[in-house]
């Protein structure tokens, strides 16, 4: 024994240098699985893109047009990456903000209606960094407003208010000022059609509605439109002005109808 061991001595393997970065397997398989997702994402992003140009070539590309991968990444997003569901609501929403003319709504254009102060989109971004969607109710008049004009300041401001977003943000807050409200400002049809248009065009992008000191006479027709909302009820929180000012804002970026 002491023979073989001098006939094959111990060899010393020279270490590598302490200044070489070393990458483990384990950090080549964390990084895989970090990118399989991405991977899997973009397959999927290029197929409905693919099958909208083959069946539905006719609808517009661009910003919020059929080729445009973000917002095909979003419906994907929405309905569980499943292509043909997200093809499905996709299709729909380019239609409809086709024939509804989105991209032509401008201030000038919702001037008139803006200008009673019943919605707007705040100055300043709340506590989460969400843009702002403020809703005035006791100064919208049903009977009195052409329901065309609500709901194009609808759309222009959700559309303003998703230009607020921050980077790495992707939603914004409500808040339905129910001070004052009586039953003269009960609009049931515009309040579902508020929640549609945030179901089927712009799913997902609404992370939360405050209904700020809710009179007596709003909970019967809460009760009424509660089921029509589906899981966007869900979204919605009775609270207090002192919880917005308490929970949602700075002392500087408070809207101003708070600051009494």
């Amino acid at each position: 024994m002491a023979l073989m061991r001098a006939a094959y001595p111990t060899i010393a393997l020279p270490l590598p240098p302490s200044n070489l970065p070393v990458r483990s397997n384990m950090s080549v398989r964390c990084c895989n699985l970090h990118s399989q997702p991405q991977l899997h994402s973009r397959k999927l992003v290029l197929a409905v893109k693919e099958k909208l140009e083959n069946e539905h070539h006719n609808l517009p590309v661009g910003p919020n047009g059929r080729d445009d991968e973000d917002m095909i990444l979003w419906f994907l997003k929405d309905r569980k990456f499943s292509v043909e569901d997200a093809i499905s609501k996709l299709t729909k929403a380019i239609k409809w903000r086709q024939d509804f003319g989105v991209s032509k709504l401008t201030e000038e254009a919702v001037r008139d209606v803006a200008q009673t102060g019943k919605a707007y989109v705040h100055d300043f971004l709340d506590v989460n960094s969400r843009p702002v969607l403020m809703v005035v109710a006791s100064k919208h008049f049903p009977d009195a407003q052409d329901p065309a004009d609500d709901e194009r300041l609808c759309v222009f401001l959700i559309e303003k208010a998703l230009s607020k977003l921050p980077t790495g943000k992707e939603q914004i807050l409500g808040i339905v000022d129910l001070r004052g409200f009586g039953t003269k400002n009960t609009d049931l049809k515009f309040l579902t059609f508020l929640f549609d248009v945030f179901y089927c065009y712009y799913p997902k992008r609404l992370s939360e509605v405050l209904f700020v000191d809710a009179p007596f006479v709003f909970k019967p027709i809460w009760q009424l439109v509660k089921p029509l909302l589906k899981s966007y009820a869900s979204l919605v929180r009775f609270c207090s002005a002192e919880t917005v000012r308490k929970e949602y804002f700075t002392n500087e970026t408070l809207p101003p109808c708070f600051r009494d």
